[in-house]
């Protein structure tokens, strides 16, 4: 079942691009989190995303969020993908798809893994919820949701 505004992100962990274990919880009640979960590292419309992320991503910390990118390519592709984009925010391996299936991001056309943006208050309730193919909206609604809350 897909997660709604309003609703708490579940607890999860996964490996990131140093091999180290990310927990939710370690986030939960001290900041707030945009969680998007894109298709493929290195690929043209991920790339776009993700270095917009990049160029935005002070803008995002000044707001006080951290910004986690996951897909389900592994931790050595994450590392890849990182380096050479200079990517300065998290990216998580979702392997077997769990957190893919956890927050309920469906498959577009029913092939391609599912583009989604989540943004939650630093308690950890989703205030934004932005599914499109379109890679750079994502970075404006998830700019302008923070904007908001931070009023």
């Amino acid at each position: 079942m897909a997660l709604k505004i309003g609703d708490k992100i579940p607890n999860f962990t996964a490996k990131d691009t140093n091999g180290n274990l990310f927990d939710s919880q370690d986030y939960i009640g001290k900041q707030p989190l945009v969680i998007y979960f894109y298709p493929k590292d290195d690929t043209p419309g991920c790339t776009a995303q993700a270095c917009s992320f990049r160029d935005n991503y002070q803008e995002f910390k000044d707001l006080g969020a951290e910004v986690v990118g996951i897909s389900s390519d592994t931790v050595t592709s994450h590392l890849k993908f990182k380096s050479k984009f200079n990517l300065p925010f998290i990216l998580l391996s979702d392997n077997d798809k769990k957190l893919r299936k956890l927050f309920g991001v469906q498959n577009n056309l029913f092939i391609i893994p599912g583009r989604e943006t989540f943004v939650m208050d630093k308690n950890g309730i989703i205030i934004m919820i932005f599914n499109s193919m379109s890679a750079e909206i994502h970075i404006e609604k998830a700019l302008k949701t923070l904007k908001e809350l931070v009023k």
